[in-house]
Parts: structure tokens; C-alpha cells; sequence
């Protein structure tokens, strides 16, 4: 990769062999984007834009009214100047004037990564894998700076943070500050966006741009199931594998705010980063604020390329510590075999049960706190209850070892009930308006993490249960969203402060629990996939993809969730028939074949299984960990869609190519069975592949070109897996 400045056009060119970003300086003032895809040798002068003296259109600069800032494909626009499209930031200052103008003024080009303070981010191993951009704005009037950075890598991304520093003598409040902003000459895209809601998170929602905006957003306090902080720009066409692709990610877990804005004159404004909803920073002289990083893929291969790159650089450069490359566990989950009915004796029952099926890894949920029998009571005091645990978890952690598994525990410790010690000694430590009586979601209020004093109490409260050393997971839930914000220990000038110190606390927090204990496993949960983001990941390299196990469903939820995230990254569990979230009956194979596109576990009550669906699951893990590697590290393909089709399937490769494992689903059966066809992708066209099971021996090109007849099967939700080996 390499960054170059060329002083005569006064142009920054970012490229690498797959791709080029380029910048240029004009009127000695404005930043310019110029042009954002594939690789091009040089930007030449010759490639510009026309302006035009347009009606309504402000001229920043007297003598020459064919320039406004309102028709120039911008970098980082203000308001105030007359670009009358969405800003990228917004200031006030002690007197309530809200105009400001930053005008470049210098760059710096650096080997490697800077990162943003006290955030997660893509990191780098060596410098050698990186450059950075650092480009200076700056306000003299109000002697106020704002810092760009761009940093490319070796792959087709192109990283993207900025940084406010308050050079002044008096305070300022920052209104609105997002992480990017990108202007494209042209409006011919389909916008992809993930959306959905509690148990049907990230449904892919594909539609053409009109003279009009799309706009993605949560206000929630989290990155939340109702919205992903992710834009995809598609040409028009585009497909799985072939067609242009742009995709902006953001690495943050908090309020985010994105769109796609058209304007007047046939161009688009791409924007994402914090939500300026509720937001507000008192910067004071001196110091200095950074946004989330924004992630910018580029794809000429389709959608499959776009994820393909995502999940190279979530999985080994976002993702962190000592599960980073090491396969995850076979887990049995207690909640919806047993909910809140645990104790030592059930769950040394299940321990042995479990291990006697191949299951590596028993994870207590829900219940095993004092006064824990209900969802009403007790979070946030974090005590083991003797009733239920007479000799202690240390002690039912090493008897379960004893039986040849891990142990595991669930927590939700952003959480307190208003039926709990930790409550009655501090409540002035919840989110809540000082006025009004707050609103329970869950029977549970939010603790205020803007205290310092709220996430020390956190961090060894955890600590105390996972020092002894007998619990190897943690499974780290998150169960409702910020309501009556309002904090008890910030001054009122800072409130408007709370949704984003909340996102640093937890950051905080988790970053000390995970140095503290590099060799537990984390999983992130929300209710679910609520907090499925790549800020998370940094912190716990997997999450649990939805509370909905429902095999047919999660279809769906695993689809959306791969455009950016990799199977390594999903939980995905085998629960019980009929489903606990919408009734369906679904077969063992099928609930198994969906949840192998993950990182497998099971949530059911292993004693009211019939001996030979116990037969039946032991076969599953034990097939499951012959191929884990290649699930959880080899490469993702989409293959059906089943927001579109009456089927989905996948195939995954391993990292060496050598194994490829195939997957497919028939959701319902048809009278008027029409055969599908599945063209497997990834493989090796002059390679023969032969199934492991029967022997068959398959070109690689006739299984990309020509396809997988899938036979007819007169079952809804039937299932059909093969795994084939490279020759």
C-alpha cells in the first residue's frame, strides 16, 4: 500500500493493488472527494468537476459564483458555509453560535495505524501492514482543529476516524461529530441496509436510490436488533458474485446515525457515525474527542466479495487475544432446557449427560444468583446462592471439570433490579431523570457506566466469581435499552454526554476484564443479536446471533448476519421441538445442519431426549468437530436466499481449500417439486472433489457451473449437507 501527495494538483492518492482512494485540496481550502474504487495508476488533473452559477447556491468565494460548497463532492462538510446537505459536524459555542469554518491547513503521512482513544478498531500486527493519512482542519478564528485520518491496508479497506482538539481558551460543545462523510458524482446504487427487531435480527432490505434519502439510525443506547450501523452501495445488478460494491461499517456499540443523501444536482452524500440524537461533548480547552472508526470495503466481485473482505479483517484484525485463532467449544446451554430451576444437583446431572455426548463446555444462565427465581429480583448483586449452590460455583465448576468439561456462567452486569442489595445501598447509580419515577423494561433499570465508581464496582464484581480459575466462558447479556437518561454523577452541562460515556464505560470495563482473564472465553449477547457489531467483537471474539433458535428462522438471522460478520463469530444452538419462540417443529438433522454454520451448541434438556435422538446428537458433535476448523475459519458463500426462495444454502471452504462442506434447506415441501439447482463457489474449477460420504467424484467446475440437483424430500425443513474433499 502506499499514500502519495502530489503538490501541483494538490491531490492525496491512497492506493494499494486493489484499490484507490483519492482527496484533493481546492480553492487552498476545501477537501475535495475525488474518487473511491478500483485501482487507478494516477489522478489526473484532466478528471475534474464543472461548476455552474446555480440559483440558491451561496459563494463562499466573491469573485467566482460558479462555486458553492453546496455542489461540491466533499470530504468533511460543515454547516453555516451554505452546503445546505447533512453536515459531518456541528459545534455551539458559550454564546450560541453554532458557525465554524475549518479550512485545511497541512497533512501527515504515516507508516502504520493510529488509533482512535479509548475505542475499538481494526489493529495491526506491524506497521508494515498499514499507512495512514492525517489531514488537519482547522478554525483559527475559534483556534479549533479537527484531525482526519484514513488508513489503508493491504486488503480493499480503507479505515476512516476523526479527532477534535480544542486549541482555544474557552469551551466549546460539539453537536455533531461523525466518523466519515463521502460524496459520490453519481445516484445510480442500491442501498443494502440490515434491519429487523428482537428475535429477527438483520433481515436484508435491498431498494434503488430515488431524489430522496435513506437513513439508518439507533437511539436505543446500543448498535441494537432494529438497526445495523452498515450502508452497502450496489450498482445496479449486482449479484453475489459479479457487480460493484461499496460498504461502510461502523466498529461502535452505542447510538449510530448513517445515510445516504441525494442531492439536487445527480450526486449522493454517504455518512455514518455517531447519532447526533441526545449527543452532545463539552470540550474544554486542552482536550480533545475522537468518533468510532468507520470501516470502507470495496468490492468488484459482488456482495460475496464485499463479505468475503469484511470477514477476513473482523475475524484476525478486529477480533483480539487468545481465542482469536483457536476453535471455539461444543457448548450446552442451561436456559431453555431448565430457565431459572438450577441447582449443583441438575447441573452435575447435565455435566455428565453433556460429556457423555461429546459436549466440551456446560454454561450455567440464568438463576444460580441469590434471590435469583425470577426476572424481577437481584441483578447486580452477583452473590451465588447457597440454597441452590451449598458448597459455592468454584467448587460445582471443579466437580463438573472432574467430569471432563468446561464450565461456563452467564452474567448480565450492565443490569440492576430494583430488588437487589447493590440497588438499596446505591441508587443514585442508574440511568434515570431526577424527576420522574424511571421505566422498568425487563423488571430492570440500566447502571449509570459514565461512573467511574459504577464500573469498578462492575469489574471486580465479575472479577470475584472468575478469579478462583475453574470458569472458562462468560457469557455477558445485555437485556433492555437506556430509557430516562439522566445521570446522577455528571454536572448538567454534561447530560447531553451520558449515551457515549455509557459505551466508554463498557469498553473500559470489558477491556480490564478481558486483560485480566485473556484465557476465558467471551460471548457477547443482547437479548440476542442486539448487539451483534464489530465494537463488541473486539472485545468477545463471538457473539449469540438471536434468542430465536428456531432453525427456519434463524435461516434468515444467520443470512443477514453474514454480510458482515463470520461463522466463527455467530453462537448458533440446537434447542428443543416445538420451538420456543414460534412453535415450529422443525427436524434434529435440520436444527443441527443450520447450527453447524456456526459455533455450535445445544439448548435443550438432555433428559427428555429419546435414546436414539441422544444417538443422533452424539453423531452430530462428533461430525461437527471433524469439520469445526473449516466452519469456523474457512471461507463463508451464500448460495440461496431465503428471504427470496422457498430454500437456502451455503458452502463453506476450508482455509487450505481441501474441504468444502455444502449445506441446503428446504423450507416447505411442494406438490410440484421443481429440482433445485445450487452452484457451489470458491472451489477449484480444474480440482476434483469427492463426497465423503458416498464416494462420488465431482469436477470443480461442473460443481460451480453446472450446480448440485438437490433430490426431492416430502418433509418441510428438510435438510441436505455434503462434504466434499479436494483430490
Amino acid at each position: 500500500m502506499q499514500i502519495s501527495f502530489e503538490e501541483e494538483q494538490q491531490v492525496f492518492h491512497l492506493y494499494n493493488d486493489k484499490i484507490s482512494y483519492v482527496i484533493q485540496v481546492e480553492k487552498q481550502r476545501y477537501l475535495k472527494h475525488c474518487y473511491y474504487g478500483k485501482r487507478i495508476k494516477r489522478w489526473h488533473s484532466g478528471i475534474k468537476d464543472y461548476y455552474y452559477d446555480r440559483g440558491f447556491c451561496a459563494n463562499p468565494i466573491e469573485e467566482d459564483r460558479t462555486f458553492s460548497l453546496d455542489t461540491q463532492l466533499r470530504e468533511f462538510p460543515e454547516s453555516g458555509q451554505g452546503d445546505f446537505r447533512s453536515p459531518a459536524y456541528e459545534l455551539e459555542d458559550r454564546n450560541g453560535d453554532k458557525n465554524a469554518r475549518f479550512f485545511y491547513n497541512g497533512y501527515r503521512i504515516l507508516s502504520g495505524k493510529i488509533a482512535p482513544d479509548g475505542l475499538p478498531h481494526v489493529y495491526t500486527d506491524a506497521d508494515t501492514e498499514a499507512m495512514t493519512l492525517e489531514i488537519t482542519l482547522q478554525d483559527k478564528v475559534r483556534n479549533q482543529r479537527i484531525l482526519l485520518y484514513y488508513t489503508i491496508y493491504e486488503d480493499a479497506v480503507v479505515t476512516r476516524f476523526a479527532k477534535w482538539i480544542n486549541d482555544g481558551t474557552e469551551p466549546i460543545e460539539i453537536c455533531r461529530f461523525l466518523s466519515m462523510n463521502m460524496d459520490l458524482p453519481i445516484q445510480e446504487y442500491d442501498v443494502l441496509t440490515l434491519s429487523g427487531a428482537h428475535t429477527e435480527e438483520k433481515n436484508v432490505y435491498r431498494r434503488p436510490l430515488c431524489a430522496d434519502s435513506v437513513t439508518i439510525e439507533s437511539s436505543r443506547g446500543t448498535s441494537s436488533p432494529q438497526a445495523t450501523p452498515f450502508i452497502g452501495l450496489l450498482s445496479p445488478g449486482t449479484t453475489e458474485e459479479q457487480g460493484e460494491v461499496l460498504g461502510v461499517n461502523l466498529i461502535y456499540s452505542g447510538n449510530f446515525y448513517g445515510c445516504v443523501q441525494c442531492g439536487q444536482y445527480g450526486t449522493i452524500r454517504v455518512q455514518l457515525g455517531i447519532n447526533p440524537y441526545q449527543f452532545g461533548w463539552q470540550l474544554a480547552p486542552g482536550t480533545s474527542f475522537c468518533t468510532p472508526e468507520a470501516v470502507l470495503v470495496y468490492s468488484v466481485n459482488g456482495l460475496a466479495g464485499m463479505s468475503n473482505i469484511f470477514h477476513r479483517l473482523y475475524r484476525t484484525r478486529v477480533c483480539r487475544g487468545w481465542y482469536r485463532d483457536r476453535e471455539r467449544p461444543v457448548l450446552l446451554n442451561s436456559w431453555e432446557g431448565m430457565y431459572f430451576e438450577i441447582n449443583e444437583e441438575k447441573m452435575l446431572t447435565l455435566a455428565e449427560e453433556a460429556a457423555e455426548l461429546g459436549i466440551e463446555l456446560l454454561v450455567m444462565d440464568d438463576g444460580w444468583f441469590k434471590g435469583r427465581n425470577t426476572d424481577t429480583t437481584s441483578l447486580g448483586d452477583w452473590t451465588e446462592d447457597k440454597k441452590k449452590f451449598p458448597d459455592g460455583l468454584q467448587s460445582l465448576a471443579e466437580k463438573v471439570k472432574q467430569k471432563g468439561i468446561d464450565f461456563g456462567i452467564w452474567f448480565e452486569p450492565e443490569m440492576i433490579s430494583r430488588e437487589s442489595d447493590l440497588y438499596r445501598e446505591h441508587p443514585d447509580w442508574v440511568i434515570r431523570s431526577p424527576l420522574y419515577e424511571p421505566i422498568l423494561s425487563r423488571h430492570q433499570l440500566v447502571l449509570d457506566l459514565s461512573n467511574p465508581a459504577v464500573c469498578e464496582y462492575l469489574i471486580e464484581a465479575v472479577s470475584k466469581v472468575l478469579v478462583p480459575g475453574n470458569i472458562s466462558y462468560v457469557k455477558w447479556d445485555m437485556n433492555r435499552h437506556l430509557t430516562d437518561l439522566g445521570s446522577a454523577y455528571l454536572d448538567r452541562k454534561n447530560q447531553n454526554e451520558l449515551s457515549h460515556r455509557y459505551v466508554l464505560g463498557l469498553y473500559q470495563v470489558m477491556e480490564t476484564l478481558t486483560e485480566r482473564f485473556p484465557q476465558v472465553l467471551f460471548e457477547s449477547c443482547s437479548s440476542g443479536g442486539g448487539r451483534f457489531d464489530a465494537g463488541m467483537l473486539y472485545y468477545m471474539p463471538q457473539t449469540w446471533t438471536s434468542d430465536n433458535t428456531d432453525a427456519v428462522c434463524r435461516l434468515k438471522i444467520q443470512h443477514g448476519t453474514s454480510f458482515l460478520f463470520p461463522t466463527v463469530t455467530m453462537g448458533a444452538h440446537v434447542s428443543a421441538c416445538p420451538n420456543h419462540q414460534v412453535g415450529r417443529t422443525t427436524p434434529l438433522a435440520t436444527r443441527f445442519a443450520v447450527a453447524a454454520a456456526g459455533n455450535l451448541g445445544y439448548e435443550l434438556d438432555l433428559k427428555k431426549l429419546l435414546k436414539e435422538e441422544k444417538k443422533e446428537v452424539r453423531e452430530q458433535i462428533a461430525e461437527y468437530k471433524r469439520r469445526r476448523r473449516t466452519v469456523q475459519f474457512g471461507t463463508y458463500y451464500r448460495l440461496a436466499d431465503s428471504f427470496q426462495e422457498n430454500q437456502s444454502a451455503w458452502n463453506i471452504v476450508s482455509e487450505d481449500g481441501m474441504e468444502v462442506i455444502f449445506t441446503h434447506v428446504q423450507i416447505l415441501a411442494r406438490s410440484a417439486y421443481r429440482v433445485p439447482v445450487i452452484r457451489l463457489k470458491g472451489l477449484d474449477p480444474d480440482a476434483v472433489y469427492t463426497d465423503c460420504e458416498t464416494g462420488q467424484e465431482y469436477g470443480g467446475d461442473e460443481l460451480m457451473y453446472a450446480g448440485i440437483r438437490i433430490p426431492r424430500i416430502r418433509q418441510d425443513f428438510s435438510s441436505t449437507t455434503m462434504v466434499l474433499r479436494k483430490s
